[in-house]
């Protein structure tokens, strides 16, 4: 039993280590790394489906985490994660799996007494190829490649989620105190709440993901950045919204389970963050981006946000009609607040017929309906951009761009200048009147390019 549980962490790691050697890329070792970390979330979740379905089960040794032995599991990672990715050149994705799915059905039955079988193990192993082997081969081979930016995006969210909320307080359950019964034992209401308020505090940082997508084309790996410097939408806050989230996501968790253990993580997590990793980017980005870096930093700090957003470079446009009453309502909505490094402008003066509203950012970004109005909240403050960043959150915009298209006014071009709008007359007749020059004109004075620190 001893010999085979050498042989199986020994012979995947001997493995990865020589083809990576011959490995000269770093992005392509990256990827290999988040492949084998993708992995071994997968299969320690995989473990617990397992033994819930009488898949398969370890026989009790020492050296195990949840009755699963860890040599096992990081020679299983490293067959299932880092190989075929740097393998990836002479393994198709579909050989790599036929090939896992062929050694897992030889190697599973010969680790007996270590490894016992249930009679439907060979499901479990179908199980697994597909929900992780095959996202951990997806990823690592989209970051290795640089292909499929919103994909590779997806997963990695998927992969850091499934580390935050639930591997991290399972192994600090596992070797300090609290539980998930705490959760658990809520009724429909408390699991709803806690959800919800969990989603609230993850909001800057899943917007803070899609702006390194959308604006930065890169992702949240460090070894996948964005290629340009980001510094809009919550990083016209906040310098580091997704540690941030993190460290809070973690004292929420820590509160919901009454685990002080995981407090500390939560402790250690805000060192190493400031300690090892903060440093370390800011060095990368001082390199890779000069005076445009440091002219952000002097106005945006790492865990204490601005009230109102840092801006540089053009201002941002907001396209509105101003003849329809909810367009004017919301133009007026915004005026009275003074945005920052945004102006707002008729939609009859835009060189094509709208059918909503467009958000244009000074970058040549643009989003369109509720989604523009949503960019536009951004410009505010803090306050208004959380809600801005939620009505942006994945399924929140199409629901509301849904009810608002039935509730307030259809989709229509802003009319030409002099020709009556199209809305129903209920809404038109109820609308308030448009903003007066006084109140939101179209040349409303934007805020200085780099506002004072706030």
């Amino acid at each position: 039993m001893t010999v085979a549980r050498w042989l199986s962490l020994a012979l995947p790691l001997l493995a990865v280590l020589a083809v990576g050697a011959r490995e000269r890329d770093r992005a392509v070792r990256a990827a290999a790394l988040l492949a084998f970390l993708t992995a071994g979330i997968g299969i320690a979740a995989l473990h617990e489906v397992a033994g819930l379905a009488d898949w398969y089960a370890f026989a009790p040794v020492d050296g195990s985490y949840r009755g699963m032995p860890v040599d096992l599991w990081i020679g299983w990672a490293a067959l299932w994660g880092p190989l075929p990715v740097l393998l990836r050149r002479v393994l198709p994705l579909p050989v790599a799996l036929g090939l896992l799915l062929w050694v897992d059905a030889v190697a599973m039955p010969a680790l007996h007494p270590l490894v016992s079988l249930g009679p439907h193990w060979l499901v479990g192993e179908v199980v697994g190829l597909l929900t992780v082997a095959l996202p951990a081969q997806l990823l690592g081979r989209f970051c290795a490649d640089g292909r499929h930016l919103g994909a590779r995006t997806f997963l990695q969210v998927g992969v850091f989620s499934a580390l935050l909320l639930w591997f991290v307080p399972t192994l600090a359950f596992e070797f300090g105190d609290g539980s998930w019964a705490a959760l658990t034992g809520l009724d429909r209401t408390g699991m709803l709440v806690v959800a919800q308020l969990a989603l609230l505090v993850a909001t800057p940082a899943l917007a803070a993901v899609a702006e390194f997508a959308v604006r930065g084309g890169g992702t949240p790996y460090p070894w996948d950045p964005p290629r340009r410097l980001v510094t809009t939408g919550p990083y016209a806050y906040l310098a580091n919204p997704m540690q941030v989230s993190a460290v809070v996501l973690l004292l929420f968790t820590a509160a919901a389970t009454r685990s002080v253990a995981l407090v500390l993580a939560a402790v250690s997590a805000c060192a190493f963050g400031a300690a090892v990793a903060g440093p370390h980017e800011q060095h990368d980005l001082r390199v890779r981006y000069g005076v445009s870096w440091r002219s952000y930093r002097r106005q945006v700090r790492d865990w204490w946000p601005r009230w109102r957003p840092y801006s540089s470079g053009p201002p941002a446009v907001l396209w509105l009609d101003d003849d329809c009453g909810p367009c004017a309502a919301t133009w007026r909505m915004l005026a009275r607040r003074h945005p920052v490094g945004l102006r707002i402008r008729p939609a009859r003066q835009h060189e094509h017929v709208l059918w909503r509203a467009e958000y244009v950012g000074g970058d040549g970004h643009t989003e369109r309906g509720v989604a523009a109005v949503a960019r536009g909240l951004e410009h505010v403050h803090l306050g208004w951009a959380l809600v801005g960043w939620t009505l942006r959150l994945p399924g929140a915009t199409w629901l509301a761009q849904l009810v608002t298209d039935a509730m307030i006014a259809a989709p229509h071009p802003a009319r030409p200048e002099g020709e009556p709008c199209p809305t129903p007359s209920s809404v038109s007749s109820t609308a308030p009147s448009p903003p007066s020059a006084s109140t939101a004109s179209p040349a409303s004075p934007p805020a200085p390019s780099v506002p004072p620190p706030g």
